[in-house]
């Protein structure tokens, strides 16, 4: 099948480094799996009474109320929150991209399609008077 033994080593060559390229994928996809399971997106509102802590996964992990929340009407406050749920899943989307590119490479096409599925998951609605952002 091989004509000559260069041949035969030179293949031989290829599929190590092959391998060698997929094990160092897998362990950057571990260790980007491992960082990013790790980060929380934070903000405040600019008044400081209401600050947002969400998790990996854009969900909501903290929340607190300053008491002079008080002073405001339940809807204003509720709006505020809102806002700043906003605020943190955009601070959570900025570690994930800044993460990911540095994890994988920013001309990684798997980098390049992480971060796009983050912005979609993590970004505002287009419907939402915040898309514009």
């Amino acid at each position: 099948m091989w004509a000559d033994e260069a041949a035969l080593d030179a293949a031989a060559r290829r599929l190590d480094e092959w391998e060698s390229s997929l094990a160092a994928r897998a362990t950057r996809a571990r260790d980007l799996s491992a960082r990013t399971q790790a980060l929380t997106g934070t903000a405040r509102s600019t008044d400081g009474l209401i600050e947002v802590t969400v998790d990996a996964n854009g969900l909501l992990a903290d929340l607190r109320l300053d008491e002079r929340v008080r002073q405001h009407s339940a809807a204003h406050t509720g709006r505020q929150i809102l806002a700043v749920t906003r605020d943190a899943r955009a601070d959570l989307l900025r570690q994930l991209t800044e993460v990911t590119t540095e994890t994988l490479g920013a001309d990684d096409p798997a980098a390049r399609a992480i971060v796009e599925t983050h912005q979609r998951r993590l970004g505002p609605d287009p419907g939402t008077p915040d898309a514009a952002r």
